[in-house]
């Protein structure tokens, strides 16, 4: 496959705007946090483009798969951090409502794509 331009495609510019919301959000958890669920936040988030990045630039269809599959296993554990996260109240309603349809944005371009893919196979 090889995509050379992978920074061009709306799947992987996108989930990396999710990745600065996530930062953004992140700074104002508890200091208590920092090596707890912040850390795994953005870990979490930070996977999604990376693994967007690195199934781009295998040679064979079947190795991108493997990467867009955990991609998107990132973005489910993501999702659900951001649940916890809202439960504990780090982050408010409205930050919620904002982060998430940027997360659903992500989930259907990303779905998009591995489909796209699985008539490559």
């Amino acid at each position: 496959m090889n995509y050379q331009e992978y920074t061009t495609l709306n799947v992987w510019q996108e989930s990396k705007q999710l990745v600065v919301d996530v930062y953004l959000i992140t700074t104002k958890f508890p200091a208590t946090e920092i090596y707890g669920l912040t850390s795994q936040i953005r870990r979490c988030a930070v996977s999604i483009p990376s693994n967007i990045a690195e199934g781009c630039g295998r040679n064979h269809v079947k190795d991108s798969m493997q990467f867009f599959y955990i991609s998107r296993g990132s973005l489910y554990e993501l999702e659900t951090q951001l649940y916890i996260s809202q439960e504990l109240n780090y982050i408010d309603n409205e930050e919620f409502t904002k982060i998430l349809n940027q997360l659903v944005v992500c989930k259907k371009l990303l779905n998009g794509f591995i489909n796209y893919f699985k008539t490559k196979l």
